[in-house]
């Protein structure tokens, strides 16, 4: 080939089909990138076995990154051969790429903060959820939030209005609120997705079974705070457990530690 190409190892939750959406989408507007003169030509690997193929030509084990910074690599080293012959190297290597591939969806700790109010009447039913949902529940506290807590809870965009951050301010400061810290495999997101969208009347016209269509009455007193990401799920974990969590430690905030 007379031109560079760009190879990336993708990984999430369902990959193959969602990138082959995304790709789909791509081809629909292929036409107007190649008026434009840049058309870009795309190949992905359909299988497991395809991917693990074809990861072997292009990459090493040591290539691999696994998320957020100062974070290790998913494999394990262990497996890990810097001293072999070129076909013992070789076989190294697809073993490496193979553990890697082969590894599945990583425990995860995030951060569920029942608002004051919401869990009184109705902490039974959240942790009967929880369960179904295959959360473990390492962490619990009351807490009454102190103001300085609430502004680094709320988000850049209901600082901007101070009516709004008053009033978030006003009820999160005028009760306790329960902390709950939970585990399992793709926790954050999959407590985002129970939760649905912060207005509990746009999550109740999504899905009435979201959580804030069901415990939340405003925007404001909408039932529950959660992590909206790994980085601050693990802000999150520090700063409300401070002391730790009754599981064994989770090697994923063990790397994060500073």
């Amino acid at each position: 080939m007379s031109n560079p190409v760009l190879v990336c190892a993708l990984r999430r939750v369902d990959a193959f089909r969602a990138l082959a959406d995304v790709l789909k989408r791509f081809t629909q507007c292929r036409e107007k990138l190649s008026r434009s003169g840049s058309l870009l030509q795309t190949v992905m690997a359909l299988t497991p076995e395809v991917t693990f193929r074809q990861a072997i030509l292009f990459f090493t084990d040591t290539d691999f990154v696994n998320g957020g910074k100062r974070r290790r690599p998913c494999i394990p080293l262990t497996l890990l051969c810097f001293s072999c012959s070129e076909g013992e190297s070789q076989r190294c290597r697809a073993e490496s790429l193979l553990t890697f591939l082969q590894t599945g969806a990583q425990v995860l700790c995030t951060v569920l903060l029942i608002k004051p109010g919401a869990w009184s009447h109705n902490l039974a039913r959240i942790l009967r959820k929880l369960h179904l949902e295959k959360f473990s529940v390492v962490g619990m506290k009351h807490t009454d939030l102190e103001p300085d807590v609430v502004l680094g809870l709320l988000s850049p965009e209901v600082k901007q209005d101070p009516a709004v951050l008053e009033a978030h301010c006003t009820y999160l400061t005028s009760g306790t609120a329960l902390v709950l810290c939970l585990q399992r495999p793709n926790a954050v997101k999959k407590l985002m997705d129970l939760l649905g969208p912060e207005d509990p009347k746009l999550a109740q016209a999504l899905d009435p079974f979201l959580w804030r269509a069901q415990y939340g009455v405003s925007t404001v007193q909408n039932g529950f705070y959660g992590s909206k990401s790994y980085q601050i799920a693990v802000r999150d974990v520090k700063l409300f457990f401070p002391e730790g969590l009754c599981c064994s430690n989770c090697q994923t905030l063990e790397e994060e530690e500073v």
